[in-house]
């Protein structure tokens, strides 16, 4: 059952910010011993974050692992990207990186919805909004700087 879904709105539309702020919350929630699975929208978005999640701190290490099917699936990783939420099955925040309202949203206690300044990412991200709100999801709105840091 999902215990609400954060919109993080960013003021910028390229991706690499979004990707960078999906980094540092999956960071925050991987210091919390949280189970976390980044949705994109393809593999190379998948395989582009991955090499982020490597290299956009120097300080900390963040083991993770592409899973795109069950038997990719490993128990002991905290974080899987995926392009599919239906692959990873559990979790306790879903960082939703797609168009599109994950399948299976109520298996996961958090939700994060990262929304750049594209127009339609930003239609697309309103249609989400009303979907969980339909569904009586307690809903929280961020909104970021420039920085995407805040």
């Amino acid at each position: 059952m999902t215990e609400r879904v954060d919109f993080y709105i960013l003021k910028s539309a390229a991706a690499q910010q979004r990707w960078a702020f999906a980094c540092r919350l999956t960071e925050k929630a991987y210091l919390r011993d949280m189970r976390v699975v980044i949705v994109n929208d393809t593999l190379a978005d998948a395989k582009a974050l991955d090499d982020l999640l490597w290299t956009f701190n120097e300080r900390s290490f963040i083991p993770h692992k592409i899973c795109l099917d069950e038997q990719s699936l490993d128990p002991a990783t905290k974080v899987h990207l995926t392009v599919e939420p239906t692959t990873v099955t559990e979790g306790d925040l879903l960082v939703n990186l797609t168009a599109r309202l994950p399948q299976h949203f109520e298996r996961y206690a958090r939700i994060a919805e990262i929304i750049d300044a594209d127009e339609e990412r930003r239609r697309l991200g309103r249609e989400r909004f009303k979907s969980y709100r339909d569904g009586n999801v307690p809903l929280e709105t961020h909104q970021l700087g420039t920085s995407a840091q805040e």
